[in-house]
């Protein structure tokens, strides 16, 4: 069978991609609606058209390849809906760069309308970099049903809820404070916003009492929206301030009388007690003056600039702002101190530009009552997080959850379904595109902006199954099995899914959350352009292989916790995909004059048989249960091991006299059919972590169907396990191990035999060594082996070791070259004097011990102590071979 053999070296270049076409042409991704098979689906978390590939998507897909490749193997009508979300801000910002670059253009030197097309231009051209990168990772979605968040059928979804929403009166519009972007030039939601402490100043400012005077000290961080103050706040209880209560303050620069008032938001212990309130400008402020009645006074424009009403200061940058303004105060004798502060600031999570509080007319999404069946939901326990500790984050999240700003001011997304008529002020929200205002008839302004991406990307369970029409697909396939996803988009994208599925379906979108952590350096750092320390998946890909690629990154993960990312376990991983390939390749070149119809009789299998197909049938249970547990970590751990070990260490070279012996033909056809049942089953338990390397190999190996992809899945296989086969085993692998080490010790030659003595603890066990001896001849260069009677003598001068009701006894005499060994040994024992004395030393030198850190001498100590224990051993071992 030589020429059906893989090749020598393991180059997964030759067949990855070879292999991935071969599965598209067939069609296996693919899936039709069985509604006789039990269903198993996930939708992919789309990645942006602005993307590449990084090691959370290739964390994050190869955890659902792994669960979709599994259920499909077992017979499930699985599918995988793959896709990309049109991502607004993020495609907007790269499209405006293009246009500047290459053109010279804003976006608003050429229009809406045609930026819209270069934006489509764009998608096309670069939008399926992702999708074809993970193609090379090989995600196995259905590429046939592949969406797009702004597809018609997507953008058909997102228009029915919006006008619903508003409909149940549960979106509105408002102007409320929300957190703007003065590059992305838009209203950002909560969770766009990115908290960093920073090292800044609080600035205490001194203003006027009416009529008098008095001075009240205030302390602010951002001085330059003082100019927009309407009103100063104190706590009601506080001695300190009740007598100004009523009373007006002079605000300085500007000259307008603002009012003190008490409020319990001020917290007296912080700055003077006394708070400045510029409800444009900041949250908590502008709630104070909605209770209070202050008037709102924006003095900020889009871009972060100085607004028209702020005087001299109009057209300044808002932190040029802030420094005349303080030299303008500290010459008016207004400034008092400044004093440094560190502070969390609000950053763009797109930009990274520091967000302003602006007050704007915005559209909103009331959320409490759409968050109420999405905690039942979670409570009851129809969604289950995977770790149950992500729970509650979730819970924590909604119980204090703020209306949700959906309208953004790009060009770029789904724009808001809105119509405003000027003639008669009326606001129209609709299916269907209007162009005159159905009340007085006069031509209809349409709302300029966009839906927040998250808006769209919400609906994706069952607005890629082709919702609102009742398709099949909705019918067999939502709600969806499983959703894969990083602990950083629970509140953007899981809460969100979770409320409108509720809403729109009145099903939950998915039954289990598995949440992931990031893929950090090697140092624990995250990942980023910054640092410089971003690793390329297609690199690793395109150097090692996707398949260790995938491995590596599953095996290296538990649920929910970061890892880390180290070029070790990438060669680690290549050097347990190369064991397999050599393992693989060894078993092929054995299969000549093999029978694939022959079936062993019981009394055909030997003990190291019965015991492989035993390990081989709990790894099967092993793995099984932990891809259920979504412990796909341990599943690939105990595959690792079971090939690693058992499979290639052990029974491999135990199989190997049978295989070389042609004139015993059952004894060898049945180490043949063992091997290449062993070896094509658990390629199938491996196919899913390892889709590549499997198919290659599964292919030349004896089988049965068009792919291993489509190959049953094992299962079942209880009635091979065989205790007693594994328990004698681990006796003779032991005795093995121990009888390598003992001739290791004293540096045997490696094709040298040695006699080795047995004694056993029962007549059980020594019947199974009598009837394996040959095991100990071929793996542990024993022989002759002598079995010692339990009322015998112990042989002297021999080298002892007991493992498993085992005693094993390795004579010395002719086994080492006694005078040979004893120079060897003496001169291991000159230099470790040398080692000691210069350690001893250094510890004996008062200088160094007064100046060395206690790290250092605390090794040195460690040296010291493993030196001496060593020339003790080497000294027993002279005294030992002197006796011989």
């Amino acid at each position: 069978m030589e020429e059906k053999n893989i090749p020598t070296v393991y180059d997964p270049q030759s067949f990855e991609k070879k292999w991935y076409q071969f599965w598209e042409e067939n069609q296996l991704f693919h899936t039709e609606v069985e509604r006789d098979k039990k269903p198993f689906s996930i939708v992919i978390p789309p990645p942006n058209v602005t993307g590449q590939l990084h090691m959370g998507h290739a964390l994050d897909n190869t955890l659902q390849d792994i669960q979709i490749r599994w259920r499909r193997m077992q017979g499930y009508n699985t599918l995988w809906m793959p896709g990309s979300d049109h991502a607004g801000i993020a495609t907007q910002i790269k499209v405006e760069e293009m246009l500047r670059n290459e053109q010279g253009l804003s976006r608003h030197d050429i229009g809406r309308e045609k930026f819209i097309e270069h934006v489509w231009e764009w998608k096309h051209q670069y939008g399926s970099k992702i999708t074809n990168q993970l193609r090379s990772l090989g995600a196995s979605c259905d590429w046939q049903r592949e969406r797009f968040t702004m597809d018609e059928g997507c953008s058909e979804a997102v228009r029915e809820v919006f006008v619903s929403l508003y409909e149940k009166g549960l979106i509105y519009q408002g102007h409320r404070i929300t957190n703007w972007c003065p590059r992305c030039s838009t209203a950002l939601s909560d969770i766009e916003v990115e908290h960093e402490d920073k090292q800044g100043h609080l600035y205490h400012l001194r203003y006027q009492v009416e009529g008098s005077d008095e001075f009240v000290e205030i302390a602010t961080t951002r001085p330059e929206t003082m100019l927009g103050d309407t009103g100063v706040a104190v706590h009601p209880e506080d001695e300190r301030y009740t007598h100004l209560i009523g009373k007006n303050l002079i605000l300085p620069i500007v000259g307008r009388k603002i009012p003190v008032f008490a409020d319990e938001y001020v917290d007296p212990s912080f700055g003077t007690g006394v708070v400045k309130v510029t409800p444009a400008h900041d949250p908590n402020d502008f709630e104070m003056g909605q209770r209070h009645a202050l008037e709102q006074i924006v003095v900020l424009n889009d871009d972060a600039t100085m607004a028209d009403n702020t005087g001299k200061y109009k057209g300044m940058d808002r932190y040029e702002c802030r420094k005349v303004l303080l030299e303008d105060l500290k010459a008016l004798g207004n400034l008092v101190s400044i004093e440094e502060h560190n502070h969390a600031v609000g950053h763009c999570q797109r930009c990274h530009t520091v967000v302003e509080p602006m007050i704007s007319k915005q559209w909103f999404v009331k959320m409490e009552s759409l968050a109420k069946p999405a905690m039942e939901a979670v409570t009851s326990g129809k969604i289950q997080f995977v770790p149950e500790r992500f729970t509650k984050i979730y819970l924590n999240w909604l119980e204090s959850i703020r209306d949700w700003c959906i309208s953004r001011q790009l060009w770029w997304g789904h724009r808001i379904p809105a119509w405003y008529c000027d003639d008669c002020g009326e606001t129209f929200v609709s299916r269907e595109d209007l162009t005159v205002c159905p009340k007085c008839g006069k031509a209809l302004r349409r709302d300029e902006d966009v839906l927040d991406t998250w808006f769209s990307s919400a609906l994706w369970p069952f607005s890629t199954m082709g919702w609102p029409k009742d398709t099949e697909e909705l019918k067999q396939f939502y709600p969806t099995s499983v959703l894969v996803t990083g602990y950083d988009i629970i509140f953007f994208w899981v809460a969100r899914m979770i409320m409108l599925g509720l809403e729109f379906k009145q099903e939950i979108p998915f039954k289990h959350v598995f949440i992931h952590g990031l893929v950090r350096d090697s140092q624990g750092r995250k990942m980023s352009k910054s640092l410089g320390n971003g690793i390329d998946p297609v690199e690793v890909i395109e150097k090692y292989g996707a398949d260790t690629l995938r491995f590596m990154l599953i095996t290296g993960n538990t649920p929910g916790n970061d890892m880390r990312f180290y070029w070790e376990r990438v060669e680690a991983t290549r050097n347990f995909a190369n064991k397999l390939w050599n393992a693989s390749r060894f078993v092929l070149m054995n299969l000549e004059g093999f029978d694939t119809a022959f079936r062993p009789k019981q009394e055909d299998y030997t003990l190291a048989d019965r015991w492989i197909l035993s390990r081989y049938a709990k790894t099967v249970a092993d793995v099984t249960n932990n891809l259920e547990r979504f412990e796909l970590g341990e599943a690939g751990r105990a595959l690792y091991d079971f090939i690693w070990n058992e499979f290639c260490d052990w029974y491999i070279e135990m199989a190997k006299a049978r295989l070389y012996n042609k004139d015993a033909v059952t004894a060898r056809q049945t180490a043949q059919y063992v091997l290449c049942y062993v070896l094509e089953n658990t390629l199938k338990l491996l196919h899913p972590f390892m889709p590549y390397i499997t198919e290659e190999i599964w292919q030349h190996i004896p089988h049965e169907g068009i792919s291993i992809m489509v190959a049953k899945y094992p299962c079942g296989e209880e009635e091979k396990i065989d205790e007693l086969a594994e328990t004698s085993m681990n006796a003779i692998m032991d005795t093995i191990k121990s009888i390598r080490n003992m001739r290791a010790e004293v540096n045997v030659a490696p094709g040298k035999k040695s006699e080795v003595i047995l004694s056993f603890a029962t007549e059980e066990l020594k019947q199974v060594f009598l009837q394996n001896e040959g095991y100990l001849q071929v793996l542990a260069g024993a022989q002759p082996v002598a079995i010692l009677d339990a009322d015998a003598q112990k042989p002297e001068n021999a080298m002892t070791a007991v493992v498993n009701g085992v005693e094993v006894y390795l004579p010395l005499k002719g086994l080492i070259d006694v005078e040979k060994e004893t120079a060897r040994l003496n001169k291991e024992l000159a230099t470790l004097d040398k080692e000691l004395a210069r350690v001893s030393g250094k510890l004996s030198n008062a200088g160094f011990v007064a100046k060395a850190p206690a790290e250092v001498i605390a090794k040195e100590k460690e040296k010291q102590k493993g030196f001496e224990e060593k020339r003790i051993a080497i000294n027993e071992r002279l005294t030992y071979l002197a006796s011989l």
